[in-house]
């Protein structure tokens, strides 16, 4: 008994590390999100290239994840490709600050090498992290994951807001380039923090019962396929924040320099969500997902369709409900489906499909704003009133409950 109470404190431990890892990963690529849309758009990006840009970066960094999570399944090296990762990561964003005004084409290709690195380190970072949420909760663990990371991610926006509220009467473009100078800090210490996790638990797969690897062999199961098909749904009307700063510097709701706490009050918003459906997915299971999608499903009406600035914190907290979802458990049902030694590949099918639908749905807003705001709500809506009837056949079909 106290060997077992001993093995739960040795994980939990392990998910808060991580988590604080985390924290510090998105102080740095969450900070450099809060202002990206309004820096690209400075240097000459359309609404749609900024939509094309975000997307192909999340279809590039979610579609190499079937291939690295392959890698990882094969080689188990969970370490090394978490650590590769997130050096790539974390290297990008401060590099931003060396982009020549004008230089939009140069930006994106750091914005896509920085969803690389995220590909390389994600399978094998969210497989660590399930070996030790046998021992501590599913949900619960996602969701502890997902809060210190987004206060990370409001710790970042909050971060550059003070940066520019103190450099304002620099050029925009230039205190642009001094806020990702600065996210080279956080950026540092997330390495640091890394390999002292590394040092500490060298083996995290041994959180996991010996029993659950000889589990049947993982297939693409009826469960399963719904479950893809309602996350590539999702994922596809669910915009990029990219787009949002975008137009809320163009109607003037919001400034420049404020547009870094608007994104911070998102991932406020973002973190208590995960906690409470992080909770709720262990006592309900994948039907949550229903929930979060329907209530987050209006939040683009409230953004883009009205002109006050209260409709804007509605719609963007509404984003950040459907965000706290996403980050936490749609991975905890990925843990709850696939067997452990080939939960690697069973995150990476899932990442792609997030991020192949992510992309086109981006991409296709991007346009479509261009066009008319309302038919890129519309789509918006629409695709997530379809993901739901396909949560619900998941969760028929394969009986989510807490064990």
């Amino acid at each position: 008994m106290q060997k077992k109470d001993a093995l739960k404190r040795a994980a939990f431990s392990f998910v808060l590390l991580m988590g604080i890892v985390s924290l510090f990963s998105d102080m740095t690529h969450e900070g450099a999100a809060s202002i990206m849309g309004a820096y690209l758009s400075l240097g000459g990006a359309s609404a749609a290239a900024i939509g094309f840009v975000s997307g192909l970066g999340e279809c590039i960094g979610y579609s190499l994840r079937l291939v690295t999570g392959y890698i990882t399944d094969k080689t188990k090296h969970y370490w090394a490709m978490t650590v590769a990762g997130y050096v790539v990561d974390c290297i990008a964003i401060p590099a931003l600050a060396l982009v020549p005004k004008g230089g939009w084409i140069w930006a994106c290709a750091l914005i896509v090498i920085q969803r690389m690195g995220k590909a390389v380190k994600k399978p094998a970072k969210d497989t660590l992290l399930s070996f030790a949420a046998s021992q501590t909760g599913t949900g619960k663990s996602f969701a502890i994951q997902e809060f210190l990371d987004q206060i990370g991610a409001f710790l970042g926006p909050v971060l550059l807001f003070v940066v520019m509220l103190l450099k304002q009467r620099e050029d925009l473009y230039n205190a642009y380039t001094i806020c990702f100078a600065i996210l080279g800090i956080p950026a540092v210490v997330t390495i640091v923090l890394l390999l002292v996790a590394m040092r500490h638990f060298p083996e995290p797969e041994k959180f996991e019962p010996p029993a659950k690897a000889s589990a049947p062999a993982f297939r693409m199961n009826r469960s399963f396929i719904f479950y893809i098909v309602a996350i590539s749904l999702f994922g596809a009307g669910f915009l990029d924040f990219s787009i949002i700063t975008m137009h809320t510097v163009k109607t003037g709701l919001v400034s420049e320099n404020a547009l870094s706490l608007l994104y911070a009050g998102a991932m406020a918003v973002d973190a208590f969500a995960a906690l409470f459906f992080g909770w709720l997915f262990d006592k309900k299971g994948i039907r949550v997902l229903m929930l979060s999608t329907l209530v987050a499903m209006p939040f683009g009406i409230f953004i883009f369709m009205f002109t006050s600035r209260w409709a804007l914190y509605l719609g963007v907290a509404l984003w950040g409900i459907g965000m706290g979802a996403q980050e936490s458990i749609l991975k905890a049902a990925v843990t709850e489906i696939v067997p452990k030694q080939n939960r690697s590949s069973g995150f990476g099918i899932f990442q792609t499909a997030f991020g192949v639908c992510w992309f086109l749905g981006s991409w296709l807003m991007g346009a479509l704003y261009d066009v008319s705001p309302a038919w890129m709500v519309a789509f918006s809506v629409i695709m997530q009133i379809i993901a739901i009837p396909f949560f619900w056949l998941s969760d028929r079909t394969h009986g989510f409950q807490t064990k």
